[in-house]
């Protein structure tokens, strides 16, 4: 089990095949996704790898977060996540986690909060029919109707769909095709709308429902401090190495 990645949605185009076919996509950029740390079984009680995207500035950041931040050698980020992986998956702490880590064609889960819709009605929120355009109902078409029993059981039950706050939910949208990568604007391209708005933070990781593809890169695609290119494996020894 690999690391994934945040990624920020930038929005929605579409791109074409060799044969003409227009194939909708996502657009989401990788901003210098680092390792900030470890998270190991001895220590915390499960594996996994802590990862930041963009840039904070240092005034809004405490000062408790800057050591943590300083310990890995990384500047303040704006978005912090972690990932479970596998021992043998480990990336060492500093290292920038690059768009080629997914390859086209495989097929990943991506994680977002969708838009926020506000207060709203049965219909747009559940998809009630409504009441009766006629036949005595009156400036009540849009009502949810009767929300419970009358003497028996002479309550409304816990968790009945009503009115109610709409969106700001977060949501899994599993399969979905890398199209296409560019690792010199850290851009995913993947077929299919994604949650979430434009500009929020998105998280990308390998598909749990499709085994992974023979030429993806493990531990991962990174790239070290003070190299020019990504590097695709790390040994397990040089690994725990850079822990």
């Amino acid at each position: 089990m690999r690391s994934g990645v945040i990624a920020q949605k930038l929005g929605m185009t579409r791109i074409f095949t060799d044969a003409g076919v227009h194939v909708p996509v996502t657009v989401l950029k990788v901003d210098r996704c680092e390792v900030v740390a470890h998270r190991t079984k001895e220590k915390n009680g499960y594996t996994a790898l802590q990862v930041g995207v963009g840039l904070a500035k240092v005034k809004n950041v405490a000062k408790a977060e800057r050591g943590h931040f300083a310990i890995a050698k990384v500047e303040p980020k704006q978005k912090v996540a972690e990932f479970r992986v596998d021992d043998q998956d480990l990336i060492p702490v500093g290292a920038e986690i690059t768009v080629d880590h997914f390859v086209v064609g495989q097929f990943v889960d991506v994680t977002g909060t969708t838009t926020g819709k506000g207060f709203a009605g049965g219909m747009k929120r559940w998809n009630f029919g409504g009441l009766r355009a006629t036949h005595g109902v009156s400036i009540s078409h849009r009502s949810i109707g009767s929300t419970g029993g009358r003497q028996d059981p002479g309550k409304t039950f816990k968790n009945k769909k009503m009115p109610g706050h709409m969106g700001v939910e977060r949501v899994t949208t599993q399969n979905l095709r890398v199209v296409q990568t560019d690792l010199n604007r850290g851009l995913i391209l993947v077929e299919g709308a994604v949650p979430g708005v434009k500009g929020g933070y998105i998280y990308v990781r390998d598909a749990v429902k499709h085994p992974l593809p023979k030429d993806a890169p493990k531990p991962g695609a990174f790239r070290l401090k003070g190299d020019g290119a990504a590097k695709a494996e790390a040994p397990a020894a040089e690994v725990q190495e850079n822990a």
